[in-house]
Order: structure tokens, then sequence, then C-alpha cells
């Protein structure tokens, strides 16, 4: 089985990280995709994180309808800051051992890994599946392979889908009670609405 990867902060989880994922599945074949909301953030963000449990629950909404996606609340089970070969470790461990994992993250992301934790373990345990992200150019692999051997044979640069929806933007937009159609599955917007996230009231 390859099964897909993707962790986020989800708050809220949007279209564009649906489409995302979708692009991943259809382009590599994959049988499943795992979403892995994060638990307690490694940086201190501009904004507090909203609680888990609401985070879980628009998740569930927005894949209610795709058999092949699936949660995983382990970053948010673990105690203290989660770093992702931590948890594509523990995922691994979930498994019968012979899933292929590929994880899946944004072209911005992919050029920080070498300031990642144990980026040569991570590699060892899943390919990296690198899609676009606005304002970002496509990255080249000759310098990460410097300074992490190997990496480019476990990379695979995918050049769609080209997202731009914005998570803040979503959150501000539910704070000034605008519509969040084209942004959100409808469900998730009706679970922000009815328990009124991001209000600032």
């Amino acid at each position: 089985m390859k099964i897909g990867v993707l962790g986020g902060t989800f708050d809220p989880v949007h279209l564009g990280h649906i489409k995302i994922a979708e692009e991943a599945r259809v382009s590599l074949g994959l049988s499943e995709i795992i979403l892995v909301p994060a638990g307690q953030p490694l940086l201190k963000p501009a904004h507090p994180v909203t609680s888990a449990e609401h985070r879980l629950q628009m998740l569930s909404l927005a894949i209610s309808d795709r058999p092949y996606f699936n949660v995983s609340a382990v970053e948010i089970e673990r105690p203290g800051p989660s770093y992702t070969v931590d948890t594509i470790a523990e995922l691994r461990g979930q498994f019968a051992g012979g899933e292929e994992i590929f994880f899946i993250l944004g072209w911005d992301s992919l050029v920080q890994l070498p300031e990642w934790r144990e980026p040569s373990r991570l590699i060892s345990m899943c390919c990296l599946v690198a899609v676009p992200r606005p304002g970002c150019k496509r990255p080249g692999l000759e310098a990460l392979e410097a300074s992490i051997p190997g990496v480019s044979k476990r990379v695979i640069l995918l050049d769609k889908p080209r997202i731009d929806i914005s998570a803040s933007a979503i959150r501000e937009r539910a704070a000034r009670g605008l519509s969040l159609r084209h942004l959100v599955p409808e469900p998730v917007a009706e679970y922000i609405r009815q328990h009124k996230l991001y209000s600032t009231k």
C-alpha cells in the first residue's frame, strides 16, 4: 500500500488542503491519505491555536464523503512539541510493515528540510512529496543534496495544484461574519458558524 500523510495546524481545514491531498493521491496512486493535525506548535503562533477538539471535528466533517481519507490524532495525543520524524516513525509502527509512506509538504518547507530534526532519518522512512506554495519558486535539489545526501532520490516535486487559500484569511472572514463559500467544505463552514469559532465578540 502507498499511504500519503499531510500534516498541518488545520485551523481551519480548507479546500486547499483537500485539493493538495487529492492531487497527491491521484498523481501517485495512493490508497489512503492520513491528515495529521499538529499538537503543540514548535513556534508560538501569532494567534492562539483553536482547541484540538474543534480542529479534529472540522477535519472529520471535511472528509466525511471521502472514504480514502483518515485523520490521526497522533501529534495531539503526544505530549510536548511534535517533530515530523517522530510522527512518521509512530505511524509506521501502526502499519503491518509493507506500506510505503509519502509525506506531503510545501515547496517552502522542503527548502527548510536541513533545519528539521533528523532529516536523514526522516527520508529513510518516507518519500517527500513537495507541492507548490504561493510565492515560492520550484526548489532545486542540488543544495539540499549537499546538506542531506540521498535526499534527491527521496523527493517527488509536483507542479500542481497551485492553491492560494490562507487559513488566516479564513479566520479573518469568519470573525467578520463573511461567507466562507469556496474556501472551506460547507459542513466545516456550518460548524464554524454554529460554534462561533474565530469570532472576536
